[in-house]
């Protein structure tokens, strides 16, 4: 069948060949497309959980407390009688569901302001950055427990303490990204097709979506790949101080804090855990890093 002059036009032609392009470099990233393939895996037994989990992780068997991993019970049960598997894969909503709403989060507030602080500079692109600059001087994780304390981290409500917690992290996280955009604004509104437009009459607002934060996003998005496993470890951090997710809703955190003192004598209780949270984290990396390797236009097959 032949196809029309109008069809494919130049531009569509350009981007469908960058993103097959981009595409076959990830898929050329053998650890990275594994990675994304367990992800996928992760999330499907996230949203799941109810059919996939051999028991109720809430259900407490008292005649099976402490048991270590056997036919019955696969990784064996905690002081209560809860399966520890059944707490691992209800504890995945957990960690999935901080871990990317925190990145959407964070993108959401930092990218207008680091588009806005690099596009419009002077006064306001000074007092954006003096801000940064001072949250910057305060360590993340002691921040996250102070909010966290403010907010009132820890509490029954396990909504309440998922949001406290997205919340804490939203509210430094965007740092980075507005440092990144704001970077990458100050390169793209000197361009040639920025110049063009300004002087055809258009306005900011107008640039910024149309030129700046389509070409920006590229480093956005590989920014936010690799945020998912901070945000995670955020989160097991926090759940580890007491101030995350409270019991009896199970956090990869959480049961590594709460068992950590018997780890010589039921180690199955900690190990677990922080086994699947580390190989969470592991997969995270190895995928943004396959997304950078694909997005990058400086890398050549």
């Amino acid at each position: 069948m032949a196809v029309s002059a109008t069809t494919l036009t130049p531009a569509k032609v350009k981007k469908s060949s960058s993103l097959g392009m981009a595409w076959r470099r990830f898929l050329s990233r053998k650890w990275a497309v594994a990675a994304g393939i367990f992800i996928l895996l992760e999330i499907m037994i996230a949203i799941f959980a109810p059919v996939i989990a051999p028991y109720d992780p809430y259900y407490s068997d008292y005649t099976a407390t402490y048991q270590k991993p056997n036919a019955k019970y696969l990784l064996g049960t905690d002081d209560m009688g809860r399966d520890v598997l059944s707490r691992i894969i209800y504890g995945t909503r957990v960690s999935y569901s901080v871990g990317v709403l925190s990145q959407v989060c964070i993108v959401i507030i930092g990218l207008p302001i680091g588009a806005i602080a690099g596009l419009i500079g002077g006064w306001v692109d000074y007092v954006t950055m003096r801000v940064i600059d001072v949250l910057s001087s305060i360590p993340g994780m002691l921040l996250y427990i102070l909010l966290m304390v403010a907010l009132g981290g820890g509490s029954g409500n396990v909504f309440q303490a998922l949001s406290n917690i997205i919340l804490a992290m939203s509210l430094t996280g965007w740092i980075g990204i507005a440092r990144l955009v704001r970077g990458q604004v100050l390169s793209l509104k000197e361009s040639d097709f920025v110049r063009a437009a300004r002087s055809m009459g258009a306005d900011n607002t107008w640039i910024i979506k149309t030129h700046i934060l389509r070409n920006a996003l590229t480093p956005v998005v590989i920014s936010m790949t690799l945020g998912v496993p901070g945000a995670m470890f955020g989160e097991a951090g926090l759940s580890f101080l007491g101030l995350g997710i409270a019991p009896p809703t199970p956090s990869w955190g959480q049961m590594i804090g709460i068992y950590q003192s018997f780890a010589r004598t039921w180690p199955h209780l900690i190990l677990y855990p922080a086994l699947v949270l580390a190989v969470t984290m592991l997969a995270w990396i190895l995928l943004g890093d396959g997304v950078r390797d694909a997005l990058d236009p400086n890398i050549r097959m």
